[in-house]
């Protein structure tokens, strides 16, 4: 089992963090309680996560059982246990905004530590220890989020996928509602449409008669021409951010035909471009 414990100062950055440690390719829990930590790897030791990589956060959120990080620390060392420990830190004056801003109540404020100076005083000298034993440690002070994913990538992702980032082509209806996690989003209904072709109404853009249909005029042609340009430019882009998944919607306006041919073709071409190619038809069984 590869263990890599994350913690840090509330605020660092660590959801952050966890959601990209998750992207490439940790099996990841949040707010664990550390005295579950010696018993929770005996468990894994035993099952079949056991060849997987696991990262757990421990942090302030455990409240009063959070002092005893660093004994659990202790434990898992007198045991022989193997595990990375990565702590994120941050300026006290930048987490005092990052709180103002989002209006978050520090997990250690209480009846006695009533202010978030106090809390983060706190939870500084809890941490003090554990910071010394750090395998990783990254200062987000003057990170954006974009930053804090990069950084992660070069030092965790060098196994996952071939450091290869997934481009996840997704057709859709806008009928049903639009791609909620896309972040690209092409509109396809301005191009003629199959479904008032009798003979291709109950196909979908899987079928090659609704794709030569689609793509036999020269406005459908011009379109794909632009999207795959676009795409070409910006996913080097993306993959120079960081970035570990792309998720591009094709929409029109049922999902079964245009939006489908679209989203095979591009998948087709970016086959070899570097890239791990995903494709699914969200809405293409819909009635």
């Amino acid at each position: 089992m590869d263990l890599l414990i994350l913690t840090g100062m509330s605020g660092s950055g660590k959801s952050k963090a966890l959601s990209t440690l998750e992207d490439i390719g940790y099996y990841c829990i949040d707010n664990f309680p550390p005295q579950l930590l010696l018993n929770f790897t005996e468990l894994m030791g035993r099952d079949t996560l056991s060849s997987q990589k696991i990262a757990i956060t421990v942090d302030a959120r455990s409240k009063e059982k959070f002092v005893e990080f660093s004994g659990v620390l202790d434990e898992l060392d007198s045991n022989n246990v193997p595990y990375s420990l990565l702590f994120l830190d941050c300026d006290d004056t930048v987490l005092l905004s990052r709180y103002k801003e989002t209006r978050r109540i520090h997990p250690l404020m209480s009846d006695e530590v009533k202010h978030i100076e106090e809390a983060l005083k706190l939870e500084r000298g809890i941490l003090s220890t554990i910071r010394g034993r750090a395998n990783y440690y990254i200062n987000t002070t003057q990170f954006s989020p974009s930053q804090l994913r990069t950084r992660l990538n070069e030092i965790f992702s060098k196994s996952h996928n071939g450091g290869l980032m997934t481009v996840h082509f997704v057709s859709f209806g806008f009928k049903y509602g639009i791609l909620s996690d896309a972040d690209l989003v092409f509109d396809v209904r301005c191009l003629p449409n199959p479904f008032y072709v009798k003979e291709l109404r109950e196909k979908t853009g899987n079928d090659q008669e609704v794709q030569e249909y689609v793509m036999q005029f020269p406005e459908s042609e011009a379109y794909f021409e632009h999207i795959r340009s676009l795409l070409e430019f910006s996913i080097p882009l993306y993959q120079n951010e960081g970035k570990q998944q792309l998720v591009i919607g094709l929409g029109c306006t049922g999902g079964k035909h245009r939006s489908a041919t679209f989203t095979l073709l591009l998948a087709q071409h970016f086959q070899h471009h570097n890239v791990r190619v995903q494709v699914s038809h969200r809405d293409i069984l819909k009635k």
